[in-house]
C-alpha cells in the first residue's frame, strides 16, 4: 500500500510558502535550542522509497536510421521529495515540449527500452490527450509512482509522456504483463488517482514488437 510518509511529504512541500522551504528543494525545519542559540540551521529531507530518474529522448538527436532507443539519455537521479520539486518545477512540462519529445521517469537502474532485463517480460497502459493537455495528468501520475501509490507498485517500471503533433500519450510501464491480476488492479487505480473516465488498453512489449502499431490490447479497464 502507499507508503503514508512519501505522500505526506510531497503534499506539505507542495503546499508549503517560498518562505516555508528556504532555498529551492530545501524544508528548513524547526531550530531546536541549541542550534538556535547558534545561529544554525537544520535541513530535512524526506526520502522515497526507491530512487527514480528522469530520461529525455531528443526529438532532434533522433533520425530513421538511428536504432530504437539510441538517443535517450538520462537527465537526472533523485531520491527525496525534495530533490524532485526541486527538478519539476526548473523542467518544462509536456505542453512546452517540442512535438516528437518523450519523457520519462523510470525507478533507477531501469532503462526505459524493451531490452532492459526488468522491463522485457512487461507491457504498458496507454492514455490518450489532447495536445498541450496532460500536464496536470503527467505530474499527478508521477506523485503515485514516486509515493508508492499503486497496490502492485512493485510491478511498476516507470512512466513516459510521448509528445506528438495532434496527441499527448501517457503509458505506464510495468514489469510482469502475464500478472494480469497486478496489471488491472495499476490500470484501475492510476484511472482513479487521475479520474480519467476513458477506457484505456494494456499492450505486451513483446506483441509491440512483433506487430508494431498492429499489436491488440490484452487487458482493458
Amino acid at each position: 500500500m502507499a507508503d503514508e510518509l512519501n505522500k505526506a511529504a510531497l503534499e506539505e512541500y507542495k503546499s508549503s510558502s517560498v518562505e516555508d522551504r528556504g532555498e529551492e528543494g530545501e524544508i528548513v525545519g524547526e531550530l531546536d535550542d541549541t542550534a538556535s542559540s547558534l545561529g544554525k540551521q537544520i535541513t530535512m529531507k524526506h526520502p522515497l522509497e526507491h530512487s527514480w530518474t528522469f530520461w529525455f529522448d531528443n526529438p532532434s538527436g533522433k533520425s530513421k536510421q538511428a536504432a530504437w532507443g539510441s538517443s535517450i539519455r538520462p537527465i537526472y537521479t533523485f531520491s527525496t521529495a525534495e530533490d524532485f520539486w526541486s527538478v519539476y518545477n526548473n523542467i518544462h512540462h509536456p505542453s512546452k515540449l517540442a512535438v516528437g519529445a518523450d519523457f520519462h521517469c523510470f525507478k533507477n537502474k531501469i532503462e526505459p527500452k524493451w531490452e532492459d532485463p526488468v522491463c522485457a517480460n512487461g507491457g504498458k497502459w496507454t492514455m490518450n490527450f489532447s495536445r498541450g493537455k496532460s500536464d496536470t495528468c503527467w505530474l499527478y501520475t508521477l506523485l503515485a509512482l514516486i509515493g508508492e501509490q499503486f497496490d502492485y507498485g512493485d510491478e511498476i517500471c516507470g512512466a513516459v509522456i510521448n509528445v506528438r503533433v495532434r496527441q499527448e500519450k501517457i503509458a505506464l510501464w510495468t514489469r510482469n504483463a502475464a500478472n494480469e491480476t497486478a496489471q488491472v488492479s495499476i490500470g484501475k487505480q492510476w484511472k482513479e488517482f487521475l479520474d480519467y473516465n476513458d477506457t484505456i488498453g494494456f499492450i505486451f512489449h513483446d506483441d509491440a514488437k512483433k506487430l508494431d502499431r498492429a499489436a491488440k490490447n490484452r487487458y482493458s479497464v
